[in-house]
């Protein structure tokens, strides 16, 4: 089905069909999104079984460790922060965590501190989805132009499924774009 040309995300999007198909509320619905052409089928599964068996979360994803420092710091790669139980604190542009002394005089990431890429691929709650169209944007989402902040602003859980297993980058520029091609032309090679 099509949906409306004017949603800001995906989510907005996906909430969209879910309204019009009627899905119950404890629906899996899961998003690969468009800039992430290469995520592994098993990855898909993993993220959904995560949803699936945290039902205090509304959406699930995935990030995985990165200790590349120019990754750390490239605003196309969004980074993430957990709690103790493995939920989304925050995701950000910015290299996050950071120590303080560390980031004011720009030394590099001392090597015990654990930073997250975000994978961009999400499960929610068919419920999440019918009540997400009705929260107000949040600032910190604009600013940041990350979709999931609006369901952390708004007091929802975002379970993490830590994979070591890290898909390619997403498309973000016109050389992520010819790496993509001569991946998924190797991946077409190979069958």
């Amino acid at each position: 089905c099509m949906t409306r040309a004017d949603h800001s995300s995906g989510t907005d999007r996906i909430a969209e069909v879910a309204a019009q198909q009627g899905w119950s509320n404890d629906t899996i619905v899961v998003n690969v999104q468009g800039d992430e052409p290469l995520i592994p089928p098993a990855l898909i599964r993993a993220v959904a079984q995560h949803l699936q068996d945290h039902p205090e979360c509304a959406i699930a994803t995935a990030c995985h460790p990165i200790h590349d420092e120019a990754l750390m710091r490239n605003p196309n790669v969004v980074k993430a922060a957990l709690d103790k139980n493995g939920n989304a604190l925050y995701f950000s542009r910015a290299p996050i965590p950071w120590p303080r002394d560390a980031y004011a005089q720009n030394r590099p990431l001392p090597q015990n501190v654990g930073v997250l890429r975000h994978i961009g691929l999400y499960a929610y709650r068919a419920g999440f989805l019918h009540a997400y169209g009705q929260l107000a944007p949040a600032a910190i989402e604009q600013t940041e132009s990350l979709e999931q902040l609006r369901a952390l602003y708004h007091g929802y859980k975002i379970g993490v499924a830590i994979t070591d297993h890290a898909p390619p980058s997403g498309v973000d520029t016109e050389q992520d774009l010819q790496v993509a091609r001569g991946l998924f032309i190797e991946q077409v090679n190979h069958r």
